[in-house]
Order: structure tokens, then C-alpha cells, then sequence
């Protein structure tokens, strides 16, 4: 019985935290403004969460790093060609076809 009542307070606290950090942005309205500083900042947090996701498949292969690693030479050529280009599918579809050339052809 005992198990139960914690599982409940938990999912109550978990919902009651989840309200409170996204109520804290809605309910001032208007009348709480973040300064211009944070909105610069913030415009940044997309790209830096998606660095921080993808930089570590990149980097390491099989928890070592590698700088022969297929995905790191993949990843450096689709910054390129999106460097160089506007064309938002060129680098996808280029650095996924170098991906499966470097691992088929290299036995990477």
C-alpha cells in the first residue's frame, strides 16, 4: 500500500514542478519582460543543445577518440557544404552518402 502513495506523490510533485517552471513564463503576461540580454542568449540555446547532442557521435567511437572516425569525416564535410551552400537537403543527403561510401568501401 505503501508503494503506491509514493508513486502517487511523485507523478503529483513531477506534474506540480512541470506547472510551475512553464506557469512562471505565462502567467506574469506581459508585465515580466526578460532583458534584451537573455533574449540574445537565448536565441543560441537551439543550436548549442544540438551541438551537445550530436559533437559526442561525432567525436568518439566506441567511447575512444577517434580522428579517423567515419562520422567525424562525414560531419565535417556536411558542415562544409552547408557552409557553402543555402540549400538545406545538398548536406544531408551528401554527408549521409559519404557515411555509407566511407563504411562500405573502407569497411569502416
Amino acid at each position: 500500500m505503501s508503494e503506491g502513495w509514493w508513486l502517487w506523490l511523485t507523478l503529483f510533485l513531477i506534474g506540480g514542478t512541470t506547472m510551475l517552471t512553464r506557469g512562471s513564463f505565462i502567467i506574469p503576461g506581459e508585465r515580466a519582460r526578460l532583458p534584451p540580454v537573455a533574449h540574445r542568449v537565448l536565441r543560441y540555446a537551439p543550436a548549442a543543445a544540438l551541438a551537445a547532442l550530436i559533437a559526442p557521435d561525432l567525436l568518439l567511437d566506441d567511447g575512444a577518440l577517434d580522428p579517423f572516425n567515419p562520422k567525424l569525416l562525414a560531419g565535417l564535410l556536411v558542415i562544409v557544404i552547408a557552409w557553402r551552400s543555402r540549400n538545406p537537403w545538398l548536406p544531408f543527403i551528401l554527408g549521409m552518402g559519404a557515411l555509407l561510401a566511407m563504411r562500405k568501401l573502407l569497411g569502416w
